[in-house]
């Protein structure tokens, strides 16, 4: 193994949505940046996703609009911008599995929400939707609910990985932590890091390291002594069904709750088949369930919304996923993206998008911190012994490995 120098403007540590969209941001804005990911790209949170690109309705269950709804009210506009190749990243190799995120609810919703849902305030962010325009799954007369079609798109998340590294796969390395370390100065910045991909090894300095590595980030502030910002976990156990029916689905369902009974997003399998992944209250409150109670539970939900459907042959999975985010006060959701210079380490930024949805505004939240920290972009080239390194493979998407 021969150990060599190199020098580049950002070192981002973390290949999920958060640092694949802002290594995008940031060659396009001319900065030299390079990306380090352990695993494979997109390989946790990002590829647990449901892929909902949404404007923050569902946060507005309760007949009003909130921090959490406003926060992201412009973003699908953003993506799609981006899906278009106008917006800050080119996303124009993603694969969109539906332009709307339905709404529904099995019996009658308040009169408070219905007035809300038909107020000026939510017009072009929600619409009645007819019963010739409904998804095949609510074509049968037995759905006797109300439907409204949602201004939020849904994207195959492994193809939006995939886009976003193929734009700069040759600033994407791998990097072995068990072989890799930090030294820092004095005044507790980073001086270098000896990063190795377990074959060949490099002497790194930046001007800014930007830690986007979700869950990830608690091991590498507590490498560097940063305190804060410190990190929440937020569990959920969401249920996977592969069934045979071709009905593609993605859906809020409306309950008693300000926050969705239960969300479904649908993915085609290797095998042909469909996988309705189920969240909201369901995984929410299932944290505290065994996998087979969840499972149970979650059957029961399906036959109580899908009376006509027949769920009996399908096979069931449990995924675990801890959503990695900036501490709150009482391990509330955050509003918005999150990013903040390290307390005790001046050219390290620590970021959580918080969602995949808010990946656009936590690039502009580092973007914002590199200009006050006066890191200017130097349209340097990557350094070439970097090109020895190792290329991340991009994620597996949980309803191909749970089902195996």
């Amino acid at each position: 193994m021969t150990t060599n120098t190199a020098t580049v403007d950002i070192a981002i540590i973390g290949g999920g949505i958060a640092g694949l969209w802002l290594l995008n941001r940031l060659c396009n804005d001319g900065y030299n940046a390079i990306l380090l990911e352990q695993g494979d790209l997109g390989g946790e949170q990002t590829i647990a996703s449901q892929g909902m690109i949404h404007g923050g309705i569902k946060y507005a269950l309760g007949g009003a609009l909130t921090g959490a709804s406003e926060a992201i009210a412009d973003m699908p506009d953003h993506w799609r911008r981006c899906l278009k190749g106008e917006g800050d990243v080119d996303l124009r190799q993603a694969k969109v599995l539906s332009e709307h995120f339905y709404m529904w609810s099995s019996s009658s919703i308040s009169s408070k929400v219905t007035s809300f849902f038909a107020s000026k305030v939510t017009r072009g962010r929600v619409d009645n939707v007819s019963k010739a325009e409904r998804p095949a799954v609510f074509q049968d007369n037995a759905f006797k609910g109300a439907l409204y079609k949602l201004v939020d798109l849904v994207l195959d998340v492994p193809s939006v990985v995939n886009a976003l590294a193929d734009n700069y796969r040759d600033r994407i390395f791998s990097i072995d932590w068990q072989r890799s370390a930090f030294s820092q100065k004095a005044d507790g910045s980073v001086d270098t890091l000896v990063a190795s991909d377990g074959e060949n090894a490099i002497t790194l300095t930046a001007n800014q390291f930007v830690f986007t590595a979700g869950e990830g980030n608690e091991q590498l502030c507590s490498m560097l002594s940063i305190k804060k910002p410190a990190m929440q976990r937020r569990p959920l156990k969401q249920v996977l069904v592969k069934h045979h029916y071709p009905h593609a689905l993605y859906a809020h369902c409306m309950g008693s709750n300000p926050s969705p009974r239960l969300t479904i997003s649908s993915h085609a399998t290797e095998d042909g088949k469909n996988v309705w992944y189920l969240g909201g209250d369901l995984a929410t409150y299932g944290v505290v369930l065994s996998d087979e109670a969840l499972i149970e539970q979650a059957k029961a939900e399906l036959n109580d919304l899908f009376p006509w459907l027949d769920f009996s042959e399908s096979e069931w999975a449990v995924l675990y996923v801890d959503r990695a985010e900036p501490k709150q006060k009482g391990l509330l959701k955050p509003d918005k993206a999150f990013a903040e210079t390290a307390n005790n380490s001046s050219n390290v930024i620590v970021s959580w998008p918080t969602k995949l949805t808010l990946a656009p505004n936590m690039a502009d939240e580092i973007c914002t911190l590199l200009k006050q920290n006066h890191t200017a972009p130097s349209g340097d080239n990557v350094p070439a012994n970097l090109h020895h390194f190792k290329t991340p493979a991009i994620g597996t998407p949980c309803w191909e490995t749970l089902f195996r």
